[in-house]
């Protein structure tokens, strides 16, 4: 462990995640990384259930990242605050909640298969938050490990400008060290866990020296200062090179990538390395912005504010892990929680090591911490000091696809489970509990089938209650497919006193997505705050459409012409003719079922692919592409996702345990009527 010394200490802080595609290494990188930095003093496997981030039961049971985990190391004099996200699509909002406290992030890319679905699913959903990026490639130890055809697939697929700085020596099983172009060295790993340091071996000097030149190009091209400096130099020093490199990752522009193997632990200081080169500190994002459009800067004497991004209800008590912005936090203080209104008091807090912690006596702006004692907290909460109130952004939380009815298996535990549940929702906000009216079931909701197998796993396991469940059911929406014009709706209600009268003229057709609504009355006929209650009642309208109760999209309303009664009419009289109106206008409309559609990538032996293809097709599959890679096919098809129930299963049936899948849902698409009959 490196240790040197900066004059400020928010320029040495480093917040990150750990982004990838599921089984692309993602949390054996993260294990290397403690133990390269001396955190741990052996290395953790997935295989062998010993990973330090990997710490929930089921997830070393599984062999995957369920929940994001949060770890801070040192390395160069840095401190690292580094989440551990996971990569199935089904967890996709843990990375969400991660990615929007994060100030940058390492995406980790298989040097085999390359941009994978979920890659590139992670990947957008850092563009949208503005995270910068650096890039590994891992696993180039194995064969068919190709560096250059996974940093074509991230040119082609990804879209940045991937500026390569390492170039292997050896390949697959000799694999030995990379040749670091920005400093022209050699770094070996052959007996133990450090780099060797050495010069470029003879045998790759002309093509590294044919790749620090196009290095040098490509960066010179999207620079100005290193453009100017290679016109008159026709080279870059290494110090330019870091430089531009930098300024480039952080403004989005370009994306350093590296390779490496971290099962092998070869890559992982250079890693390390780029991090503090490369990738922010808190000073350098912009200030974070509130609700009113105040700043915070990040400066420790600042106004307190902090974001939460994660709660652990657990049953000893709850800890709910903050990334603070600005001002400076001590325990025992009291803080405002804005959106529960009330005031806290922060009773301890905590530096995280995955389910490890160290006391803290305070934390300052830039750090990621976790607290104890805030009964009140959820993920996004603003937590901001009392006499400065301040409310951020949250992070979205993603519409749940798939419901599974659940009850307890004694009518004793009905008050148990319900607690059990809404202490699952508390942690993770994209899990929805709630009664089907017409059934009195209570139903859970997630974002696929293995998010909800975990959630219900969860709760058997921690309150040791007996589940029964209902088959898994998606969450249909219903659309206009051919509108109506002119539907004249009139609410009159007299019953003594005050009446209410409303008097309203609605088109509906369909639109893209959404809704949509908009006034053409002319001459005053409705006053504008009435146009407004109207626009309230009509979304009320779009919970329950007429095909099944299931909510209404796609669907653009008009306020063409109604009247008011000098009396009875009010706020209260026109939301409720928008919401009849709009009710009677759908029934009147030609609706159609849309149904939750998934891309589906599968991966199988390439003597399966007539099997899968026809199995395929029966779930209702659209083919949209297959190629062969390494003696493998690999076939991408959009499948509806009620057809994808149990194909795990049949998949590993059809292909003797050889194929693998993954699902990433992608929209809704019209239901055939025969699926709409099913339903």
């Amino acid at each position: 462990m490196r240790t040197t010394t900066h004059p400020d200490p928010l320029s040495v802080v480093r917040n990150l995640g750990i982004l990838a595609h599921v089984d692309a290494g993602k949390t054996t990188v993260t294990e290397r990384i403690l133990f390269a930095t001396g955190t741990t003093h052996k290395r953790g496997e997935v295989h062998d259930g010993t990973t330090v981030t990997d710490f929930d039961p089921q997830e070393r049971d599984r062999g995957i990242t369920i929940f994001a985990a949060a770890v801070s190391c040192a390395w160069d004099g840095h401190r690292l605050n580094l989440i551990d996200t996971p990569g199935h699509v089904d967890f996709a909002d843990e990375v969400e909640r991660s990615l929007r406290v994060l100030d940058g992030a390492v995406a980790v890319f298989d040097a085999v298969a390359g941009v994978e679905p979920q890659s590139e699913s992670v990947w957008r959903q850092a563009d949208r938050h503005g995270v910068p990026r650096i890039a590994f490639v891992n696993k180039l130890d194995r064969a068919g490990a190709d560096l250059d055809a996974a940093v074509e697939s991230i040119r082609r697929r990804l879209h940045p400008a991937p500026l390569v700085v390492q170039l292997p020596i050896g390949s697959e099983d000799g694999f030995t060290g990379v040749v670091d172009l920005v400093r022209m060295r050699a770094l070996t790993w052959t007996d133990g866990d450090t780099a060797e340091e050495g010069p470029v071996p003879e045998g790759l000097r002309e093509e590294a020296l044919r790749r620090r030149r196009a290095l040098e190009e490509a960066v010179a091209e999207r620079h100005p200062a290193a453009l100017e400096e290679f016109c008159d130099r026709e080279t870059l020093s290494a110090a330019t090179l870091t430089a531009a490199l930098r300024d480039l990752t952080r403004s989005g522009d370009g994306v350093v990538v590296l390779c490496g193997s971290a099962y092998r632990n070869r890559g992982v200081e250079p890693l390390l390395d780029a991090v503090v080169a490369y990738l922010p500190s808190p000073l350098d994002v912009p200030a974070v912005r509130g609700d009113n459009g105040e700043e915070r800067p990040c400066d420790p004497a600042a106004p307190f504010a902090a974001l939460a991004f994660k709660v652990n209800a657990g049953p000893t008590g709850r800890l709910t892990y903050l990334r603070v912005y600005s001002g400076t936090i001590e325990k025992g203080a009291t803080v405002w929680d804005a959106g529960a209104r009330r005031t806290e008091r922060i009773a301890r807090i905590l530096r995280v090591r995955a389910d490890r912690h160290a006391p803290l006596e305070r934390a300052v702006a830039g750090d990621i911490v976790a607290v104890v004692g805030l009964k009140s907290a959820r993920a996004g909460s603003t937590l901001c000091a009392p006499d400065a109130p301040l409310v951020l952004e949250p992070p979205s939380v993603a519409e749940p696809v798939v419901s599974v009815a659940v009850e307890a298996g004694r009518s004793a535990d009905t008050d148990r489970l319900a607690s059990a549940l809404a202490r699952l929702t508390e942690e993770d906000p994209s899990l929805v509990v709630r009664t089907d009216t017409e059934t009195g079931q209570t139903l859970l909701s997630g974002m696929g089938e293995l998010h909800l197998e975990v959630a219900v796993e969860k709760v058997r396991r921690e309150h040791g209650l007996a589940l029964t469940l209902g088959r898994p059911g998606v969450s249909y929406r219903e659309t206009v497919g051919r509108g109506v014009s002119g539907l004249v709706f009139r609410h009159v209600k007299q019953d003594g006193g005050a009446g209410q009268f409303a008097h309203v003229v609605l088109d509906v057709e369909p639109a893209e997505a959404g809704f949509a609504f908009r006034s053409a009355v002319v001459g005053g006929r409705v006053p504008q705050e009435y146009v407004r209650a109207v626009e309230a009642g009509c979304r009320d309208a779009l919970a329950e459409g007429p095909l099944g109760g299931h909510p209404v999209t796609g669907l653009r309303v008009t306020l063409t012409d109604g009247s008011t009664h000098v009396k009875d009419s009010s706020d209260t009289a026109f939301r409720t003719a928008g919401r009849f109106g709009l009710r009677e206008a759908l029934r009147a409309c030609a609706m159609v079922l849309l149904e939750p559609v998934a891309e589906v990538t599968v991966t199988v032996p390439e003597d399966a692919v007539g099997s899968v293809l026809g199995d395929l097709a029966a779930r209702r599959g659209r083919i949209s592409g297959s190629v062969s890679r390494g003696g493998s096919a690999i076939v991408t098809a959009t499948v509806p996702l009620a057809e994808l129930f149990g194909y795990a299963t049949r998949l590993r049936s059809r292909t003797q345990g050889r194929g693998t899948f993954t699902a990433r849902p992608t929209g809704y698409a019209p239901a055939p009527a025969e699926a709409a009959a099913r339903r």
